[in-house]
């Protein structure tokens, strides 16, 4: 609708998480560098963020870089118990008939695991939303995995990605034994104020549009309403270009913006 008036391609601030729209600021990139010598180590890696702070994004941007001796296995629905958790991930593996038993099924992801290895491939198993994970038992069965390994390396690599109760969830000392397995542990926050300009900028220029479109002011507005959060960035962005493009506004400023927050104001 908006996308001719403005000269965009596409839509600038869309929800789904493609990673070319990943604005790498400063938590983010350290995040992303994080994940990616925790996958390089193969060791066991922590990321928890807020809700729409990028954590999903983040994980497509991860998987991107990854080259082919990585076989990623995303697991986004863990609201499994230990037996269903270890059949899924014995399916993504590529084994045909997972075991009903746990031993034998334990045995064929080992044998599998070590098959992959022989062939250079380094599974990477990513667990998204993983605070929903029901069963304490299912969280011992992850810990186990880091079982799986030779002398100078484990044979997967597993991270961990949640909101801020997982790593509260994490905290309780029943947990002890996988914490003192997971090597790295990132809490990625919201943009600061500085940030957002450059966010908006470069998610306008992927989509093909021009720098500057959003007013210093409209800015502000957009940073205190969202407080750094990228998926409430991009849903006061998108409403903001509506806005302008009813208007007529080749530009956003303070008073669309400030129309916008009111609007949003109705729904908090």
């Amino acid at each position: 609708m908006y996308e001719r008036f403005y000269g965009l391609r596409e839509k600038p601030f869309s929800k789904t998480p493609d990673p070319r729209f990943l604005y790498l600021g400063r938590a983010h990139r350290e995040a992303l560098a994080r994940l990616l010598f925790a996958v390089e180590e193969r060791d066991p890696a922590l990321l928890t963020g807020g809700i729409g702070c990028g954590k999903t994004t983040l994980s497509r941007a991860l998987m991107d870089q990854l080259d082919s001796s990585f076989k990623i296995i995303l697991l986004i629905n863990p609201r499994l118990s230990p037996l269903e958790f270890l059949r899924a991930l014995a399916r993504h593996l590529g084994i045909d008939a997972p075991s009903d038993y746990k031993t034998d099924l334990l045995e064929q992801i080992g044998e599998k695991l070590y098959r992959l290895y022989q062939q250079q491939i380094c599974p990477v198993l990513i667990i998204d939303e993983a605070q929903l994970i029901p069963y304490r038992e299912t969280f011992d069965e992850i810990r186990l995995l880091t079982n799986f390994q030779l002398d100078d390396r484990n044979l997967l690599s597993v991270i961990l990605m949640g909101q801020p109760e997982l790593r509260r969830r994490l905290a309780h000392p029943v947990y002890e034994p996988l914490r003192q397995r997971i090597g790295m542990q990132y809490d990625l926050k919201g943009l600061e104020r500085e940030d957002v300009d450059a966010y908006l900028d470069f998610r306008l220029e992927t989509a093909g549009g021009s720098r500057g479109l959003f007013q210093p002011e409209a800015v502000d507005r957009i940073f205190a309403y969202s407080q750094g959060i990228p998926r409430k960035i991009n849903h006061a962005a998108s409403l903001c270009l509506i806005e302008g493009f009813g208007r007529e506004s080749r530009t956003i400023d303070a008073d669309i913006a400030e129309a916008v927050m009111e609007e949003l104001a109705l729904f908090e």
